[in-house]
């Protein structure tokens, strides 16, 4: 099980990234376009960098639901591989078999 205080920091960075997607998406656009001029370039970057670190979904944990462990984390489950097994095991993860051939 992974501290408490881990998972509530992951939880908060994705508010605070859900927050701010759409102006950083607009700011990165800015700076891709080929358009736009240096002055406005350099301002886009300017205001991607005053942005708080916590604002970029680069910094979000992908971790298991059940009980926040970060690494083995499986996206189709969402779920620790561990904790995938435990319970494919016991019968609780629809469709999933054990493999035979």
């Amino acid at each position: 099980m992974a501290k408490k205080s881990k998972i509530a920091k992951n939880e908060q960075r994705k508010v605070i990234a859900a927050r701010y997607v759409e102006r950083r998406r607009a700011l990165k656009a800015t700076i891709a376009s080929p358009s736009a001029s240096s002055a406005e370039k350099a301002a886009a970057v300017s205001a991607l960098q005053a942005m708080p670190r916590d604002a970029s979904a680069t910094r979000i944990r992908n971790r298991d639901t059940a009980d926040g462990r970060p690494r083995g984390y499986l996206r189709k489950f969402g779920l620790s591989r561990v904790r995938m097994r435990q319970l494919a095991h016991s019968g609780e993860l629809p469709g999933v078999t054990k493999s035979s051939w």
